[in-house]
């Protein structure tokens, strides 16, 4: 893979190109942006790039050569001067051996996994690079505990932290860091990408406008539909029903929503060892809550600039019905409500709660049209 086939990230990557060529590479960078967008990647192809023994220019643009011995261990997932930091490598530490998959990054990651590891000089290469994932998961301490590696680097040193979340991270550790910036992917490319691992064209244009730009989460969607999951079956089913339910159907509405979710949990845990269980149970639950929020967001639309296209295609009959209970401004509020919903997943608060309070409020007489 090249920084050519990284889709819509070229300010990103050209900032990259043109520290590589003044030879002004940070000794710490944030890459900073949406879930799925090429983050990992691009992150991937520099520590690559800078490890790399002969550097191939062409144009004013950098590649690794893929040929010299760092090129092929780095490959092979075994270069000795990469170290990729991330919250499951605490069953590795020294007290974290049979612990369950942390939902936070533990201090104990970053203190045995980054500090400890960048006073040891490369073995192979000139330089030592680092890639911190999920940092918006650091709490305090563990930020914290960074904070000395940010501030007095060695100079052969290349951390890269990627964050989707930058309000996350501590002043102090966005100070001490190169942030780049990193966009939503277009459309028509992940339709693209989408079909090209045979998923169905409606399906793929649904995803396609769910996921907002994270191609990531799209082709997770996408492998999960392609072993069965059935999430755009669902998502009909639910669309379906909220526009015709009733305020006492919302109990009922958010069993299914909950036994359907436990049972794509399921399988994505079966598909993905290496993350937690409750990580991707919030993912799970967070695509149910952007399922409606697309729902909302579609009456919304109909209800100002009724010829845009709907990122519901396929139901626009169900979305005018949504839209005749529900005008812009309403809508605009539930939206809004549903983004509270998704902080407090992340808070701890029971799911089943925040389906039936959400799912009460949607069917609140009051505030629907009459």
């Amino acid at each position: 893979m090249s920084f050519k086939e990284i889709f819509c990230q070229d300010s990103a990557i050209d900032i990259l190109q043109r520290a590589y060529s003044s030879g002004r590479a940070s000794h710490a960078y944030i890459f900073a942006g949406p879930e799925g967008v090429g983050k990992f990647q691009t992150a991937s192809l520099w520590a690559k790039l800078l490890l790399c023994h002969n550097p191939i220019i062409e144009n004013g643009s950098a590649q690794s050569c893929d040929s010299c011995r760092s090129c092929k261990l780095f490959d092979a997932g075994t270069h000795p001067d990469f170290i990729h930091v991330y919250k499951e490598l605490r069953e590795f530490t020294e007290d974290g051996k049979g612990k369950a998959p942390p939902v936070e990054m533990p201090v104990d990651v970053i203190r045995e996994m980054l500090n400890a590891k960048v006073s040891n000089r490369p073995s192979l290469s000139s330089r030592k690079v680092f890639i911190v994932s999920e940092t918006e998961k650091m709490n305090a301490s563990s930020q914290n505990c960074m904070l000395k590696v940010l501030e007095e680097p060695p100079v052969y040193c290349c951390i890269i932290l990627l964050c989707t979340r930058l309000e996350k991270l501590l002043p102090t550790t966005k100070s001490r860091s190169h942030i780049i910036r990193f966009g939503p992917i277009q459309e028509n490319r992940i339709f693209e990408k989408l079909s090209e691992k045979g998923l169905d064209a409606n399906i793929s244009k649904y995803f396609a406008r769910l996921a907002q730009g994270s191609l990531g989460q799209a082709c997770n969607w996408a492998e999960l539909e392609m072993n069965g999951a059935n999430i755009y079956e669902s998502k009909q089913n639910l669309i379906n029903s909220l526009a015709q339910y009733t305020y006492p159907d919302a109990i009922e509405l958010a069993d299914v929503i909950l036994s359907r979710k436990a049972k794509i949990t399921a399988l994505w845990s079966d598909l993905d060892e290496k993350t937690s269980k409750t990580d991707i149970s919030r993912r799970v639950d967070k695509l149910f809550i952007q399922i409606i929020i697309a729902a909302l967001y579609d009456a919304m639309r109909l209800n100002i600039i009724p010829e845009l296209e709907a990122i519901n295609f396929d139901q626009l009959k169900q979305i005018e019905k949504f839209a005749s209970r529900f005008d812009a401004e309403i809508a605009a509020e539930k939206i809004a409500d549903c983004f509270t919903m998704l902080q407090w997943f992340e808070s701890n608060v029971n799911e089943r709660l925040i389906f039936e309070h959400l799912l009460l409020s949607l069917a609140d007489c009051d505030t629907i049209k009459i």
